[in-house]
């Protein structure tokens, strides 16, 4: 059982049905040593009472902003809090913390202590809300500003829905809330450059040679570093997703871009992750109208693009890590080793883009790490995840 004895977390509980199972969430941290003080909305004490909480967590159980006869109730929380878990998290004060509203207890904390200390959400709700544009875009948002989640899950709702939108087991909330609480800062102090997305290589005004790239794997890196002590420089492609909250977002198009973007910034750096698809060729002339058909067949000349993991290896100061990938349809392990050597690599995350769930524009990766002296496969899992298992594997590697 992890040792939480020092640890203040405050526990937010807002208005739904799963705010019973509030009661085991602070039994289960509160038998780690962990000191668990509760905020209340007044909708949650519609389904479990304050008294329960309280006599549970050994702490006076805190609900309405102006009935405090202590600190400022929302600043005291915030400064002593090690981490704010909300479970369940409704809608509601999910779009609370995206809009920055602060009109109650929890919202007020939550928006003081968010550069304070980590905030892990559990949202519970109906499937629909769940996947509302607004949610989502709610999520997307805090995602972006650093906020962590555990689920939500599928199961029975209470609409009687068989459906997303339940709120994960209360051992698996406190399971995560753990490792935020315990959590690693092995890359504090370290300058790590990562690359993301695609590039596009102008055909005229209006087309361009690209691939299916995201960009999402390396954001995800990009968050993980960032949440891990780094420093972190993302140097990303045109995508969909938006900066992450404290990382420095350097936009490029082409990998002509993308090249003197990386190879000028890499020798301040620690590590280089190269997350990013280039595009290995690009046309060798560029029309300054749009190209228009005349029935007849088109011949398209391409030229070279600069290998940028070859300058990179070749650059490559005695310490500074160079993290390549492999995006391969056919013998993956071949191909990854023989990138590693040629490209002066330290690691090479391969990974098969042709098995379901492994490939492009998916929430998920299975990949494989591989070094000049291992090789580790890791299971399909998050994307998120498979970011932190990479730089498990880096950390370990600084001399």
């Amino acid at each position: 059982m992890p040792d939480l004895s020092g640890k203040c977390v405050v526990l937010g509980v807002t208005g739904g049905i799963a705010a019973y199972k509030a009661a085991e969430i602070v039994s289960r941290l509160g038998k780690m040593g962990a000191k668990v003080r509760v905020v209340m909305t007044q909708n949650a004490t519609r389904f479990i009472t304050p008294i329960t909480l309280q006599t549970l967590s050994g702490q006076k159980v805190h609900v309405d902003t102006f009935d405090e006869s202590w600190e400022i109730g929302h600043i005291a929380l915030a400064k002593e809090a090690d981490l704010l878990l909300i479970a369940p998290a409704t809608a509601n004060i999910l779009g609370k913390m995206a809009a920055g509203i602060a009109d109650d207890l929890l919202s007020t904390t939550a928006m003081a202590v968010s550069n304070r200390a980590p905030i892990l959400c559990a949202p519970a709700m109906n499937s629909g809300m769940w996947r509302s544009p607004a949610n989502q875009q709610n999520i997307e948002t805090l995602t972006r500003r650093g906020v962590k989640w555990v689920g939500p899950d599928k199961g029975h709702l209470a609409c009687g829905d068989e459906d997303v939108g339940r709120m994960s087991a209360p051992e698996e909330i406190v399971e995560a809330a753990c490792g935020l609480l315990l959590k690693k800062q092995d890359l504090k102090g370290k300058r790590i450059l990562v690359t993301a997305g695609p590039t596009r290589e102008m055909l005229d005004p209006v087309r361009f040679l690209s691939n299916r790239s995201t960009g999402r794997m390396g954001y995800e890196i990009a968050m993980a570093a960032r949440d891990r002590g780094a420093s972190v420089t993302l140097v990303s492609g045109p995508v969909a997703l938006s900066a992450p909250e404290g990382v420095e977002r350097v936009s490029i198009l082409s990998t002509l871009d993308l090249y003197q973007a990386v190879v000028s910034r890499a020798p301040e750096m620690d590590a280089v992750i190269q997350a990013a698809a280039p595009a290995d060729f690009r046309p060798k002339a560029y029309s300054e109208r749009k190209i228009k058909k005349d029935g007849s067949a088109m011949t398209l000349e391409l030229e070279p693009n600069p290998d940028i993991a070859a300058q990179l290896g070749r650059q490559k100061r005695p310490g500074q890590l160079l993290i390549a990938f492999a995006a391969e349809t056919n013998d993956m392990l071949d191909n990854a080793r023989k990138k590693l050597s040629k490209k002066n690599a330290d690691m090479v995350v391969a990974n098969d883009v042709t098995m379901p769930g492994a490939g492009f524009e998916g929430a998920t990766n299975q990949v494989v790490l591989i070094g000049r002296d291992f090789m580790k496969p890791l299971p399909m899992m998050s994307k998120r995840e498979t970011a932190d298992a990479i730089l498990d594997q880096m950390a370990g590697m600084f001399e």
